[in-house]
């Protein structure tokens, strides 16, 4: 590894994760660990960690993420979450991979296919988010009858995905009785893998009925969405409004606190490459972002925009000091620091005492967000039964 700015990612943390949710929630038989866009970042070396602490099967958005896991991971399960071409629904029954189906005609084009191998498939019901999915029940029941009389096609599970928590509105409700509703023909039992659960609705309502599968992505990653309140009059004041709402629009009432103790695995480190005195009145930056009140100490760190770094992510922590960003650029960001800075001090852009909940904060972005701008030109630093490794995306 040459540069000085890298990604740590603690796959023991990962690994632990997965334990700890699957011991909370142990009403499931299928453990599906959403690894799209490289796995939220962290890169697929993950995988690994991830299916030892209890995940037996895997999710991903498109058939290039699939195949490249299928270089590695050769025997576990992985289904593709969004719909893919036709002409390469050959290729994913040869590898293994499931897909994903949203419409009628799709269905019945993929009937006059041939297939050497059984092509396994899992059917997405629209539950009123309007992005994929089957909507009409009489649809519904004709994809059901279509790939049940083909020997090759093989219908293996049924998902959907909510568009909100329901935490303090109505959509979740309204969904989930969409949902059961729309299948409320099939043949329920004989479909082995019911997903509807994604991170926030598992931790926030009971088990859904017929589900024998949970999807766990942010949540795996360490980022839970617990909601809590003091004793402060204006939070009692906030729980009393909350529960008024909910009750006079026969809103279920949703978990605030899951009491479940995940970890993230994600941090970040640079070094300082230059130390710089500057006089009162001087800028730094460029369009002379930042002028200086009074004489400073200026340092520079490797890491910019280019790698998902501005200067709107607040402070960095060098020698468990907190320091302020003034400006950035594409490759480098300038802190206002002290004398006791030194080049080659190493610098945390978030990890121990910056969480990533701070830094999302000061973005006005969620956890999604953060580590995808995290780019792949960052090297990830992994560590695994506490042994680190660097390995390349």
């Amino acid at each position: 590894m040459y540069r000085k700015t890298y990604a740590l990612i603690n796959n023991d943390i990962l690994e632990n994760n997965v334990k700890k949710i699957k011991e909370k929630y142990n009403e499931y038989k299928y453990y599906i660990g959403v690894v799209k866009n490289n796995a939220y970042n962290h890169g697929i070396h993950i995988i690994n960690s991830i299916i030892k602490g209890g995940i037996n099967y895997l999710a991903v958005s498109s058939l290039d993420e699939a195949l490249e896991i299928r270089k590695y991971y050769i025997d576990i399960p992985i289904l593709i979450l969004e719909p893919i071409d036709l002409e390469d629904t050959i290729v994913a029954s040869k590898n293994d991979i499931t897909i994903a189906v949203d419409n009628l005609d799709y269905v019945k084009k993929l009937n006059g296919l041939e297939f050497k191998n059984k092509l396994k498939i899992h059917m997405i019901i629209d539950s009123g988010m309007n992005r994929l999915g089957l909507k009409d029940k009489d649809e519904i029941n004709e994809v059901e009858k279509i790939i049940k009389s083909n020997d090759k096609l093989y219908l293996e599970g049924l998902f959907t995905h909510f568009a909100t928590s329901g935490f303090k509105d109505e959509y979740y409700d309204i969904a989930l009785e969409k949902v059961y509703e729309l299948i409320s023909d099939l043949d329920i039992k004989n479909i082995p893998i019911i997903h509807f659960a994604r991170s926030l609705t598992l931790e926030r309502h009971p088990k859904c009925d017929y589900t024998t599968g949970i999807r766990l992505g942010i949540l795996m990653y360490g980022y839970n969405s617990n909601i809590s309140y003091s004793d402060s009059f204006k939070d009692k004041l906030r729980m009393l409004k909350r529960e008024k709402y909910l009750k006079k629009n026969n809103i279920s009432e949703s978990i605030l606190d899951s009491n479940l103790a995940v970890e993230p695995a994600f941090s970040l480190y640079t070094k300082v490459i230059s130390i710089r005195h500057a006089k009162k009145g001087e800028i730094v930056g460029y369009e002379a972002s930042y002028k200086c009140e009074e004489d400073a100490v200026i340092a520079t760190l490797p890491v910019g925009y280019a790698d998902g770094v501005n200067k709107n992510y607040g402070d960095v922590v060098i020698n468990n000091k907190r320091y302020k960003i003034i400006s950035d650029c594409m490759d480098m960001i300038m802190v206002l620091v002290d004398e006791d800075v030194k080049i080659d001090d190493e610098v945390e852009i978030f990890g121990n005492i910056i969480s990533p909940r701070e830094v999302c904060q000061n973005l006005g972005v969620n956890a999604y967000h953060l580590y995808s701008l995290i780019s792949n030109r960052v090297p990830r630093v992994h560590i695994e039964n506490k042994e680190k490794s660097e390995v390349k995306y």
